[in-house]
């Protein structure tokens, strides 16, 4: 996805993938090249951006 922050790759994602994967945003955490990230962290054409959904074990 484009974007030269996590913020804009994201919404770049929302933008292809749609509402019910905005949803799905909203509840995960950003990592960033495997450490965690926010949303005004810049990135480059090779950083990965992942969101990492909630979870629970024991």
């Amino acid at each position: 996805m484009p974007g030269a922050t996590v913020g804009e790759v994201i919404q770049a994602a929302i933008d292809e993938y749609g509402a019910d994967f905005a949803a799905q945003v909203q509840q995960c955490r950003v990592w960033v090249d495997g450490e965690p990230g926010e949303w005004t962290d810049p990135v480059t054409d090779r950083s990965e951006v992942a969101l990492l959904p909630p979870v629970s074990g024991g």
